[in-house]
């Protein structure tokens, strides 16, 4: 799927997400065979909150990492850039009883209007291939990340594997579109997700992306025989050496 310019990639994404966001739940419980929660639930763990952290979900949709994250941490910011999307996710709060600890923001996640240093934590869940730049979004994360903070990121991927992924290509290819435009009426949707996930850097290149931007140990686990990875790493908690008095700076 070919785009004319960054911009050309934010709207149709943002316009995308907007016609599905009805069924965009639907259709993950059924694409994955009822397993995403599992995921996710698996993400919080890693990421591992305290009550008194304050935690960032980038990219939260209509809400349902958020959810699992407010039942741990003292605070959750949602934030994502469709409207539809988090009018459903401000609901999904209310009826959890948990609107009182999750804040939905409408912003674009190349341009958090955060504070550098003003997170404990950040999860990311099946957002960062939709960046129009991995790099640009990295960097932003870390930014607002405090010292020491963890981020972690779940995401669609394509297995190591040669024989994995040439099973898993018609899959993508012929069923996501099918299934997903089925539940959704939006095959084109799930046309653009499968072409984002064959276009996304595969879960150790990923990595190296992280490592760019500066995080430290970042590290991985497959899941769903390697068609998902979780990404777990932190920025770096040791002190920017000052320079001593009567030394050149």
């Amino acid at each position: 799927m070919q785009f004319r310019d960054h911009h050309d990639k934010t709207r149709y994404v943002n316009r995308m997400f907007g016609r599905i966001a009805s069924r965009y739940d639907w259709g993950n419980r059924v694409l994955s065979l009822g397993r995403d929660q599992s995921w996710r639930r698996r993400a919080v763990d890693m990421l591992d909150p305290t009550p008194d952290h304050w935690v960032l979900d980038v990219g939260a949709g209509t809400g349902d990492l958020s959810l699992y994250l407010a039942r741990r941490a003292g605070a959750v910011v949602a934030l994502d850039f469709s409207q539809r999307m988090m009018g459903i996710g401000v609901g999904k709060a209310a009826t959890s009883g948990v609107q009182d600890r999750v804040c939905f923001v409408a912003a674009d996640a190349l341009r958090l209007p955060f504070a550098d240093d003003s997170f404990d934590g950040t999860a990311v869940a099946f957002t960062i291939r939709n960046f129009v730049s991995l790099d640009d979004g990295l960097a932003e994360i870390h930014r607002v990340l405090r010292p020491g903070g963890r981020l972690v990121c779940l995401e669609f991927t394509r297995p190591p594997s040669s024989l994995l992924n040439w099973l898993y290509q018609p899959y993508l290819k012929y069923l996501v579109p099918l299934i997903g435009g089925g539940i959704s009426g939006d095959r084109d949707a799930y046309r653009y997700l499968a072409a984002s996930i064959n276009a996304f850097p595969v879960a150790e290149e990923l990595a190296g992306a992280m490592r760019d931007a500066g995080f430290m140990k970042v590290e991985w686990r497959y899941l769903n025989m390697a068609t998902v990875a979780i990404h777990v790493t932190h920025k770096d908690a040791s002190p920017v050496p000052q320079p001593q008095a009567g030394t050149p700076s």
